[in-house]
Formats: C-alpha cells, structure tokens, sequence
C-alpha cells in the first residue's frame, strides 16, 4: 500500500494496547485539570520504558467522562518550556475557549482557565502543540462526551494511536524526523504492540484517534468486521469500513463497534499501514466465557445531535483556499490571503473569510503541492461535497485530507458567531503547519 492509496481512500471515507477504561468526571462544579510537560508520560516500548513529552490530567487515571450539556472548567498549566494552547477537536460552538482567537497562549510556567460547553456527546481529543508544528506537547489528553441515551454495547474504549521516534538516551525525539525513510514507533494508549481483549459475543464500541502528527494511517482487523458508528464526533448511519480498512487522517476521531466473532483462544493481528507498507501494532484477542449465546445483531444508528438535515447551497458563501502555502500567483483570481505560522498569528490580521449567521458557506480546497495536506476547520462540522456539486457524503467532519494535486469541497452551516482557527498541515516537516481564520458575523 502505497502513500498515494492511504490518501486516495482519505477522499472517500476519512476514518479514521491494552483498551484504555472511561473514568467518572468527579468534584462538584465539573472541571478537568490539564498539565503540559516535556516528559509528562511514560510510554511502554517492548521491555523498556521511554519518556515522552504529553498532556495529561493532573492526577487522573483514565479518561474523563462527560455528559452532553456539562460546562466544563478547564485549568490548564503550562509546563513546557514555550507558550502553549489547548486545542479541543470536536467541540463546536465555543468561541472563547477557540485558541489563538479567544484564548492567547499561556507563557511556560502559567496557568489559564475558562470554560467549554459540551453541548454534543461524541469523541474529544485535546492537544496543546498548535504552536509548536509538532516539537511539543502531543496530542494525548481523549475526551469522552457521553450520550443521554448511550448505544447497547457492552464496553467503551479509547483508543489512542500515536508516533514516536526514541532518541539514543532513551527518551522521545522531540520533533519529527528530517527523513521520510525513518521508522517510527507506533504505539496503542502508550503501549507497543498490546492486546486488545474481547469475550465472544461482546460488542465494543473502540472510540479510535490518530495522535499522529502527520501521518494517515490505514487500520485493520483481520477477520473482524469494523462498523462505523461516528467519525469527528459526529454520528454516522452505521456502515461497515470498505474491505475491512479504516483511514484515519492526523487529528480524525472514529466511533467503531468490532464484535467478538470469533471462537475463544483465538487472535487477529491489528495491523497499521503508513504508506510504508503494512506492519503489526497489536493484538485482537477473543478469549474466557461469552457474554451471550448468540452474536448481537445489527446496531442502531446513533442518536442524532441537532446538525442540520440539509444545507441549501443555493445563496451559499463561496470561497476558494489554496493549500499549498505559497502566496497567491499575480494572475490567479479569487481572493487574496496568506497562511500564517500558529506563532506569528494575530488577533488583529484580516480573517480569510466573513460569512452572516446560519448562512450556507462552501469552501474550495485547492491542494496545488507535491505532498498531502490535512485540513481542520474549528467551531463547524462540514459535509464533503461530491464531484458534481449534486449532494454530500453521509457523514459530518471537522478535519479531512487532501492529496497531492487534488481539489475538494466543503459545506457547512455557519450557527456559531465568533472567530475561528483554520488548520492546515503539510505530510513533511518542511511544509510545516499554517493557520489562518474566518469570521461568522
């Protein structure tokens, strides 16, 4: 499987140890307490452990869990040895936690605190490397939003897929390699190649997120089917992934229910494709006494959580974005702006776009370069649109990629005044990460 196909399917259906339990958010009042740190996790490789750079909760074990419509207290400190900021993915909505537009970086040693509205149940990953185009902290902190009425499966798990490159002196290479040749170690919820259990006859509903700084990547379970059941926080009409695979671009967050088919004693390989061809992460293991006599039978969809049914494209907002950095060419028409590093971004400079309140936008992503770039858009969830502008794919996004030398297009419903980040990142470290913002009057 080469680089190309991991991205050819991204145009299709972006999808995207030991399982990693949910932990009852506690203390009255709801808060979640957030630490930054260069070497804040310890990460299992083989018989050795190696430390990494992370953001974790203060104390907690698990992941927190919260319940669609909490307000959330956030306190967030900075232990790195640069500025920070907390990115939330999937929350919309929630422009005074946005970073960079409603939340300044927070200085090494500081402390910042605020609060985010959880008015949708779904997957949350927050991360606190915007400005550091992957050298600091990495994404590591997942989120569960829980629903009022949750699905019938009979466990919840995160799980967490992540890169490293360890150093010589046993910790964790800071920033990403310089080469594409070289091999990173892939880790499930901070363990090289676990086992991921099942009971025969138990469904788990496996909340899987890339924390992978650049890097698409392919995952499957031989011999199991995976359903999609969510992706970006959103819920999907369940369907099987295409040919057993999932893709999953950098920052994508996939809600998928994997049944314990199989006779007890037996394993699968979990295997992970980067585009270098195909490699063995983890184990899926059936094993002990069945939960029931007979496999559960095909799951409901998920509850719908208020996302438009529609979009009128016909009076839509249309914008055209350029992908690959470089400033506009002197005879290139549409508007004219530039991509900005996190760290040279203003409050003050023009945003890319304006768009009215509950007016339809459509945005065109025009990737011009030679390497893939992710696209995350802040406070809305967007519908790919198809080739010929006549309807959209059946799912909600809030990040999607876009290969080498194509062009796709966004819509989405503009409901949430404020300002919000635009996210864009090149699949090699020369290309780096650009933001840039727009604005829902």
């Amino acid at each position: 499987m080469t680089r190309r196909r991991v991205v050819a399917g991204l145009g299709m259906l972006l999808l995207p140890g030991p399982p990693a339990s949910a932990a009852e958010s506690t203390g009255a009042g709801k808060s979640l307490m957030l630490h930054a740190a260069g070497h804040a996790r310890r990460l299992e490789a083989g018989s050795r452990q190696i430390a990494a750079p992370g953001l974790a909760t203060e104390g907690g074990e698990g992941v927190p869990v919260f319940n669609a419509g909490d307000r959330v207290e956030v306190h967030f400190r900075n232990g790195l040895t640069k500025p920070a900021v907390l990115t939330f993915r999937g929350l919309d909505g929630n422009a005074a936690a946005e970073p960079l537009t409603g939340r300044a970086p927070v200085a090494p040693g500081d402390t910042d605190t605020f609060t985010v509205r959880l008015d949708r149940p779904g997957t949350v990953i927050c991360e606190a490397g915007l400005l550091d185009d992957g050298t600091g902290a990495r994404a590591g902190c997942p989120l569960i939003v829980r629903e009022q009425t949750p699905p019938r499966v009979d466990r919840d798990e995160v799980v967490l897929i992540e890169d490293w490159r360890p150093s010589a002196d046993g910790n964790v290479a800071s920033g990403e390699p310089g080469a594409d040749d070289a091999e990173p170690l892939y880790t499930l919820n901070g363990r090289a190649r676990p086992t991921l259990a099942a009971r025969p006859n138990e469904r788990i509903r496996f909340r899987f997120i890339n924390g992978c700084q650049r890097n698409a990547i392919a995952l499957e379970i031989p011999n199991h089917d995976i359903r999609i059941m969510a992706i970006d926080s959103c819920p999907a009409e369940p369907f099987l992934a295409r040919g057993g695979r999932i893709v999953l671009a950098p920052g994508t967050r996939i809600d998928a229910f994997v049944d314990g088919d199989a006779a007890a004693g037996t394993s699968s390989s979990i295997m992970l494709d980067d585009g270098r061809g195909p490699r063995r992460i983890g184990l899926f293991a059936v094993a002990g006494e069945p939960v029931r006599r007979q496999p559960p039978g095909p799951p409901e969809a998920l509850k719908p959580i208020g996302l438009p049914d529609a979009i009128d494209l016909r009076t839509a907002v249309r914008v055209d974005m350029d992908l690959t950095f470089a400033a506009p060419a002197p005879d290139r028409p549409g508007p004219r702006f530039t991509w900005t590093r996190p760290g040279e971004f203003s409050r003050d400079q023009a945003p890319a776009f304006r768009v009215p309140r509950n007016r339809a936008t459509v945005i065109t992503l025009a990737n011009r370069g030679s390497v893939p770039v992710t696209f995350a858009l802040h406070g809305h969830h967007v519908r790919l649109l198809d080739r010929l502008d006549d309807g959209w794919k059946p799912f909600w996004l809030d990040t999607l990629m876009v290969g080498p030398r194509q062009t796709h297009r966004i819509a989405f419903l503009a409901e949430h005044s404020g300002s919000w980040l635009m996210e864009a990142i090149g699949a090699d470290r020369p290309t780096g990460r650009r933001v840039s913002s727009y604005h829902v009057t």
